[in-house]
């Protein structure tokens, strides 16, 4: 099929993709403990349907895990195959409250659509039905989607489920879906991703709560305590302050930080953390921040001294550094510098690699081509993520051999696992024909 065709085969599904995609995002499939799963069970369900339907051999796998779904469509001879990578569970909506609508029922307003899901990564989902609709009997290339069900959740069972179905996932080109276009606009290819370490920090002083008159003053408290430890955790400046993690300079995309303090929402006043360039803060150097504290709520706060506190802290890694080392370190800090003798105990929850891509090859022309063409002439930017993909690592070491393109129908105004998440549709649509320019460029340029 020409570029043409395809233009006018995406505009032609684009009305039924959404349709799919908003009937998609009322399921809220989320992976979380205390959800009900059956709803995760309906999304890997739906995903099946979607992918049967457009032709391709579909069944739903598990691993002690939520389900996923892979479906199969064989090469033409002598073409290669295509993997297409997304995921269908979502984030958690938090409070309800803080959302213009309901999360679940997706509503537009001036060209977006708010929904949970609807830019992580249902869309993920959908633009590669869209791209397979495009083709119709006539798809270039052998395609394999696999569509995880617990990646928000960290992906705990996605080791297993690749090693057994590794056969029937091996592939030339990778395509994972989820991650963000550089602006509206203008298209990109991810090129390196922040790891993470999550962990917890307890520090206990007391067997149980004391009188905060008859014994405060000599008896430190635990919230106290705790909140000189985190404190420590960062320089005056913002800048992180746990030695043995890995930082570097080199990031050359230019983010301005006036577009940048718009885009994260930054209340006028408060001052940036760290130093450089804002892409190497956001890709190539460490951060830490804390997700949350165990503590008494002010409106049933007792006056007594708490004899323990609790904190989660989530340490985002820079490229070329190592989960275990990482958390070794700031285990290591946080022991160190527990003030009062504290007793503290530190636990991991969990990590993920960080990982950088050669994004040099026949593969990758193919993308910036067809993203260029769908953005109407707009080249792509290479740019780096301050989130993390973790498996991207276990593709890497996997399947050495792939291509493996890092896109994603999300830009900066997303709200992706915020209140008021949306997808540009408008961006979408080109999303879903630079799917489709791609599965065409790849045939052309790497069949024998």
């Amino acid at each position: 099929m020409s570029e043409t065709d395809l233009r006018s085969a995406i505009a032609r599904e684009m009305p039924g993709v959404r349709a799919d995609l908003e009937r998609l995002i009322r399921i809220p499939g989320i992976a979380f403990d205390g959800f009900d799963h059956s709803h995760v069970e309906r999304s890997a369900e739906a995903v099946a349907e979607l992918l049967r339907g457009c032709g391709l051999d579909t069944q739903i796998v598990r691993h002690g895990g939520q389900p996923a779904v892979i479906g199969r469509k064989a090469a033409p001879a002598g073409a290669p195959t295509v993997l297409l990578y997304a995921h269908h569970d979502v984030q958690p909506v938090g409070d309800p409250a803080l959302w213009t609508n309901d999360p679940f029922e997706p509503t537009e307003r001036d060209g977006r659509l708010y929904a949970r899901g609807a830019a992580d990564d249902k869309a993920g989902v959908l633009a590669h039905v869209a791209a397979l609709r495009a083709f119709g009997d006539r798809l270039p290339v052998g395609v394999v989607v696999f569509v995880e069900g617990e990646e928000e959740y960290g992906s705990d069972s996605l080791d297993a489920i690749i090693q057994a179905h590794l056969d029937e996932l091996r592939s030339d080109v990778i395509v994972i879906a989820d991650s963000s276009n550089w602006d509206i606009g203008t298209p990109a290819l991810t090129t390196s991703l922040r790891g993470i370490v999550n962990l917890f920090a307890e520090v206990k002083v007391l067997k149980s709560a004391v009188h905060s008159g008859m014994f405060g003053g000599p008896v430190p408290d635990a919230l106290t305590t705790l909140a000189r430890l985190l404190s420590t955790l960062h320089d005056e400046n913002g800048e992180v302050a746990v030695d043995g993690l890995i930082g570097r300079e080199g990031a050359s995309v230019d983010y301005s930080e006036d577009r940048f303090r718009l885009e994260a929402g930054v209340l006028d006043g408060v001052r940036l953390t760290g130093h450089g360039t804002i892409t190497d803060r956001l890709w190539t150097k460490p951060a830490i921040a804390v997700l949350g504290i165990d503590a008494p709520r002010t409106s049933e706060a007792a006056n007594a001294l708490q004899p323990s506190a609790k904190a989660k802290i989530s340490l985002r890694l820079a490229p070329g550094d190592d989960p275990k080392s990482a958390y070794a370190a700031i285990r290591a800090h946080l022991e160190k510098f527990v003030p009062w003798g504290a007793r503290i105990e530190v636990t991991l929850e969990a990590g993920g690699a960080p990982c950088v891509i050669d994004a040099t090859g026949p593969a990758f022309e193919a993308a910036r081509a067809a993203f260029a063409s769908a953005w109407d002439g707009a080249q792509p930017v290479d740019m780096g993520m301050g989130g993390s993909i973790p498996f991207i690592a276990t593709f890497q070491e996997l399947f050495p051999q792939a291509a493996i393109l890092v896109t994603g129908v999300e830009d900066p105004h997303a709200a992706a696992h915020a209140p008021d998440e949306s997808l540009h549709l408008g961006e979408f649509e080109r999303a879903c024909l630079a799917e489709a320019l791609l599965l065409k460029n790849v045939a052309e340029t790497l069949t024998e």
